[in-house]
């Protein structure tokens, strides 16, 4: 096991890495980056913890479209449009805000 040091949203972290997963590594550091850099350019959730949530959970999300039947293709039709308009990834983001904030209760709201 080496140890991989990583930026993510401007911030270092020391990173625990097999031999040889570098690549897999770093691909999945990116992934996160990118997706906590766009919910924060967003500019409605400032919370780095909350970023870091919804990222998750996006990312969780799109692996599990992924993961869904081939044969599927109304879904794969309306994941692809949904993706092509930014009005609906706002939908969603406001949507997943909305689930958040009743998760954590009023005691947990971040914003």
């Amino acid at each position: 096991m080496k140890q991989i040091e990583v930026q993510i949203m401007g911030q270092s972290y020391l990173l625990g890495c097999p031999v040889g997963g570098e690549s897999q590594l770093m691909e999945a550091v990116q992934r996160v980056d990118s997706a906590m850099c766009k919910i924060r350019d967003g500019g409605k959730v400032r919370s780095r913890d909350r970023i870091a949530v919804l990222a998750a959970l996006n990312l969780a999300f799109d692996l599990g479209l992924r993961a869904s039947p081939v044969g599927d293709a109304s879904a794969a039709a309306s994941t692809q449009d949904d993706q092509a308009d930014p009005r609906d990834d706002e939908q969603v983001l406001s949507s997943l805000l909305t689930r958040l904030d009743r998760a954590l209760g009023a005691d947990g709201q971040l914003i």
